[in-house]
């Protein structure tokens, strides 16, 4: 019997997800795929400063899970930039997170925060 899914908590789905060389050169390469939940490391590893077994507690997972899932992103982030592809964020084993209140969940909060306050105005 193989073993059921663990879901990785992720705060959210990026805005953008395509990113890629602005001339038409990187449309004719085979796209690289990155999962949400490799980009969820990419953000609190690189952009959050989290350490790698902190951002395994945010993402409800081992932090050797954490350790191989971000080699994964950066390999890709590597791979688009160098080759000149088209990185497009998709898929995935993951869970958006609920849980507003969450100790050490700011970027939920901000971003439901922002969302509210985007709403209420009209933006």
């Amino acid at each position: 019997m193989p073993r059921p899914i663990k879901w990785r908590r992720v705060c959210g789905v990026p805005d953008s997800k395509r990113f890629g060389p602005m001339d038409a050169s990187g449309n004719m390469l085979e796209p690289v795929i990155m999962t949400v939940d490799e980009y969820e490391t990419i953000r609190l590893i690189d952009l959050e400063g989290l350490m790698q077994e902190d951002c395994a507690n945010q993402m409800n997972v081992a932090r050797t899970t954490v350790q191989r899932i971000y080699n994964e992103a950066r390999k890709k982030l590597a791979q688009s930039l160098v080759e000149g592809r088209v990185l497009r964020i998709e898929g995935g084993e993951y869970r958006i997170c609920e849980d507003v209140d969450r100790p050490g969940c700011g970027y939920c909060r901000r971003r439901r925060v922002e969302d509210n306050e985007n709403r209420n105005t009209g933006k």
